[in-house]
């Protein structure tokens, strides 16, 4: 066993030096990183132009790579610049220095208000950083920070990179980074100093200018002059002394009309709060000597009121309350709701007390009775006064979350003509502050896929939102929903139209809600106009509670009003009239041979022409101007129709899925076409009672003039004469005129079967009003409510003129319009929208914040005025803004009354020193000798001071290369930071 152990004893391992270790793995990925974005030699570009570090465009590329198994993020951030023309000047760049190192010397960009870190910290234009991958990692042990350093300078040096590459060590909250640059002999070490607390020796110029020159370390003894550029900036927090303009609602106050402080239909508008919570004051003294100014622990020369430059910026509330933006909220909220109006309200407001134990014989006995009705009940506040008592029998009075001011000031908003004993004409509006009709703002509607802005839908969805928001809620929104249906069953049953909807047809435009309510209303003129019909001719001593308005258009028609190419002549005006007095709700044509036989002829689809002429005419319109029948020479009338029957988009659907379902097949075909022409059998029905006699050539001549062909053809006499005939499609073998044609019986529109069963269809309007919950309801409504509240903005914004709002506003019509006209939009795409809206509310408040403090409308002088609103929306628009004339003009010097007022308040306790007048201020403000005595006590002390400290120095020996160095230094409260960038030459150290 022993001489088994020997040889493995003398076995050794051999380790390969020419493989790669992990760092060399590590140098190699970041020297292929660089090359593959090219940033391999030197590339001067043009001399930095003022302010381009917030002005240009910054870019970043990103890659990963890895260190063992611990994973970095490599970015290269760049300012995007014109490429400059290279050819030429290869040989002028052998020993120039990197345009990094040129960079850190510029003064034009000194103080950027929005650029990164190290941007703002060295001034550069370009830069890599190498910062682990993971937001909790961190590189923190000082022999792991070395190590990276190393592989920068070896990758640099490898690659030949001018470019600074920085590696962020210790945690992110720090920002601390550590970098280099390699130029032909030349070096720049980035380093940095982070503290949480300033060292009292440094808390002042001169200490700072200790530790630069020291860094320095240069061997010349008359050490060239420093650069110096400082900027304060002072925090005004304390507004107290300028009230915020928005006045809160009151929503106890109920008087003439207003609900909440608000009129119905007005939604409300502003930040309940301010929306600017500070201002920042930055004064600036870009290019001072070492000499010329004394900053110690004793003494400073730094009087903010003598600075050569004050910017000023802004910082704004974090999502201010917004009461539009709120109100629209909490109505989208409605719409996660699950409950039903019986759930949320208790049972159902329509049962009846003592319904469970009614017998059948009551409820049959109740449709034989006469439905006697006095004529002083028959209004709409009598109505809802009982609808209401029916509610308040199974919630009682307390527990109704609308009580009776709040609730009668919604109808008569929603129902004017419920006051007036006259009603209102339906189709205009009554409030003379919506956008006129064929504005853009009215017409948004279509876009919206909403309702118009003077709509009863429109009005509904706004009182809707302020009961949501001011009035018992949820509860309250289904009240005034049960409430509103009641309302409408009423008008359809005592024939009183609905005010504030466009006559004709539901306008396939706007939301279905609006379109049901449209189809409620054609209801209610066709059963009015039916009724009168009936009353007219039974006895003329009947009148009805309203005028009918719908009238007997046919007394009014003539000849030239109507138009050849349309199919809808007759249907304009229809003669009522001629309706039977003995026609029930569901009229049943009576048979054919009945039918005929009541006329003494046989069928008129066995008998000719001839026999067809005997009949006697019924149904006329009136005579048409120019045609006569071919057959016989008589004149053509133009005959009474049936109007077809309007539709809502849900049931285009629903036809439009019956049709699709028929199939192809030719049975299909047959039957869908049958199915298309019951308006057209309708039509050629009344045209034969209408002209006995008649041909289709005679109907197709009336109903579609361009299927009837007319040729110019010379007779047996040689008499150029007019010969007609019907079209090449209207001879085609069973087509569907022809055979309608044929089926047709001279029946007039008055004994016809309904096309448009009026009671059936108001009854299904009404039917799906009372199942819609409320979050259906706030579906149906949201368009309208946004639709609203972006012409509440508009309308706020043009008060104020700020371009940058309207082109948002711009931005989010287009945005919702395409997310609104589709059916049940996403309700992440509804929230986007509504976030939109509630930012330019919270703009606009915070333009008359500032406008306020300013006090813009209080200048005398007009070019004081328009100077202090351009730089109030100067400020909202841009991040930092230069005050013109710094402390002495007519900006400068309103914002030192601030910070002196903000000073007082917090001095002293005494609020008559608070509210010092106007005239003192400006004595007290007169001379700047006095200003200047009394400027130390006018501003706090500031909350940020930085330093950029330059020189150009030979380093690290007297015959070195002369190179740029640079420090900066930023102390406030709890932070104390230096960045040094210092430049040394590696040729002759």
């Amino acid at each position: 066993m022993a001489a088994d152990s020997e040889p493995e004893s003398e076995v050794f391992e051999i380790t390969d030096f020419t493989t790669a270790s992990e760092w060399e793995r590590f140098i190699s990925k970041v020297e292929e990183v660089l090359n593959d974005w090219k940033l391999i030699g030197n590339s001067l570009g043009k001399p930095l132009e003022k302010g381009i570090f917030t002005s240009g465009t910054w870019e970043e590329k990103s890659d990963e790579i890895f260190f063992a198994d611990f994973k970095f993020s490599v970015t290269h951030h760049y300012l995007v610049q014109e490429s400059t023309d290279k050819e030429g000047k290869d040989e002028l760049l052998e020993d120039v220095i990197p345009q990094s190192m040129q960079d850190l010397l510029c003064m034009n960009n000194d103080f950027p208000p929005r650029a990164h870190c190290l941007v703002r910290w060295y001034g550069l234009r370009e830069f890599v950083v190498i910062a682990p991958a993971a937001h909790s990692d961190a590189v923190l042990s000082e022999s792991k920070c070395n190590l990276l350093l190393s592989s920068v300078s070896i990758a640099l040096g490898n690659t030949g990179c001018q470019v600074p590459l920085f590696v962020q060590i210790h945690h992110k909250w720090r920002r601390m980074y550590v970098g280099e640059c390699q130029g032909p002999g030349v070096r720049t070490d980035f380093e940095m100093v982070h503290l949480r607390k300033v060292p009292n020796q440094y808390t002042h110029l001169s200490g700072l200018l200790d530790i630069f020159k020291s860094k320095i370390g240069c061997p010349l003894t008359p050490l060239p002059p420093v650069s110096i550029a400082i900027r304060f900036t002072y925090v005004l927090q304390d507004w107290q002394q300028y009230f915020w303009p928005q006045q809160p609602p009151d929503i106890d106050a109920l008087v003439g009309g207003e609900v909440g402080g608000l009129e119905f239909g007005k939604l409300p508008f502003g930040a309940c709060e301010d929306p600017i919570s500070e201002l920042h004051l930055a004064t600036t003294w870009p290019h001072l000597t070492e000499g010329i100014i004394v900053d110690n622990d004793v003494y400073s020369d730094l009087d903010p009121i003598q600075a050569p430059h004050w910017s000023v910026r802004v910082r704004k509330a974090e999502n201010p309350q917004c009461l539009l933006g709120d109100f629209v909220t909490e109505f989208f909220k409605i719409c996660r709701r699950k409950e039903s109006t019986d759930e949320i309200l208790g049972r159902s407001a329509f049962e009846e007390e003592g319904k469970e134990t009614a017998d059948i014989t009551h409820a049959l006995s109740k449709l034989t009775e006469p439905a006697s009705v006095p004529i002083h009940k028959l209004s709409v506040s009598n109505m809802v006064h009982t609808a209401k008592k029916k509610i308040r029998k199974h919630r009682g009075v307390e527990e109704s979350p609308l009580n009776n001011d709040v609730l009668n000031t919604i109808l008569l908003f929603l129902f004017p003509d419920a006051v007036s004993e006259k009603p209102l004409d339906v189709t205009t509006s009554t409030d003379n502050n919506y956008p006129p009709s064929e504005s853009e703002d009215y017409n948004l509607y279509n876009q919206f896929k909403s309702a118009p802005s003077d709509s009863l839908t429109y009005k509904l969805a706004l009182c809707l939102c302020m009961i949501n928001f001011y009035h018992g809620g949820l509860k309250g929104v289904a009240h005034l929903w049960q409430e509103f249906v009641l309302e409408m069953r009423f008008r359809w049953e005592n024939n009183f139209l609905i005010p504030g909807l466009a006559s004709g047809p539901p306008d396939l435009r706007c939301c279905l809600l609006h379109q049901k309510l449209q189809m409620l209303n054609c209801c209610i003129e066709r059963k009015k106009a039916r009724d009168e019909g009936k009353k007219t001719s039974a006895s003329d001593n009947v009148t009805n509670i309203y005028p009918g308005d719908a009238g007997k258009a046919g007394d009014h028609l003539g000849p030239d009003d109507l138009k050849e190419t349309d199919k809808d002549k007759g249907e304009v005006g229809k003669s009522w009239d001629s309706w039977s007095d003995s026609e029930e709700e569901f009229f049943e044509c009576l048979s054919d041979t009945e039918e005929l036989k009541g006329n003494g002829q046989e069928s008129g689809k066995k008998g000719g022409p001839k026999e067809m002429a005997n009949l006697r005419p019924e149904g006329r319109l009136y005579q048409h101007g120019k045609l006569t029948l071919l057959h016989n020479g008589e004149p053509l009338y133009i005959p009474v129709t049936q109007e077809p029957a309007p539709m809502t988009e849900d049931l285009l659907e629903e036809q439009s899925e019956v049709l699709a379902k028929l199939g192809t097949s030719a049975e299909g075909a047959h039957l869908r076409a049958r199915m298309q022409s019951a308006c057209l059998l309708s039509d050629m029905e009344s045209f034969k009672a209408a002209n006995p006699g008649c041909s289709l050539e005679d109907f197709v001549r009336w109903y579609s003039p361009r299927d009837y062909v007319e040729e110019e053809v010379i007779d047996e006499k040689g008499n150029v004469v007019l010969k007609g005939e019907l079209s090449a499609r209207m001879k085609i073998p069973s087509n569907m005129w022809v055979e309608a044609w044929e089926t047709a019986k001279p029946v007039p529109a008055r004994r016809q079967r309904r096309l448009f069963d009026d009671t059936r269809e108001a009854e299904k309007v009404l039917h799906y009003l009372a199942i819609q919950k409320p979050a259906d309801l706030a579906r149906h409504l949201l368009p309208s409510v946004i639709h609203a509240a972006v012409l509440k903005v508009k309308e706020e914004e043009s008060l104020e003129n700020i371009s940058s709002v309207k082109k948002i506003i711009k931005q989010i019509i287009s945005h919702s319009s395409k997310v609104l006209h589709f059916p049940n939009p996403e309700d992440k795409k509804l929230e986007e929208i509504i976030h939109q809206i509630t930012n330019v509310e919270a703009l606009i408040a915070r333009a008359r914040s500032l406008k306020a403090k300013f006090g813009t409308e209080k200048c005398e002088q007009e070019e004081e005025k328009e100077d202090l609103e351009r730089f109030v929306s100067c400020l909202l628009e841009q991040p930092e803004v230069l005050v013109t004339g710094a402390g002495r003009g007519h900006a400068g010097r309103i914002i030192h009354k601030l910070f002196v007022n903000a000073q007082r308040l917090t001095e002293s306790s005494d609020e008559a020193a608070a509210m010092t007048p106007p005239e003192e201020e400006s004595q007290r403000m007169g001379s700047p000798e006095e200003r200047r005595q009394n400027s130390v006590s006018d501003f706090p002390p500031p909350a940020g001071r930085e330093f950029i400290l330059r020189t150009t120095v030979p380093r690290p020996a007297p015959y070195s290369k002369a190179l740029p160095q640079r420090m900066y230094s930023v102390l406030t409260k709890e932070d104390f930071r230096l960045a040094g960038a210092f430049s040394s030459d590696t040729s002759f150290f």
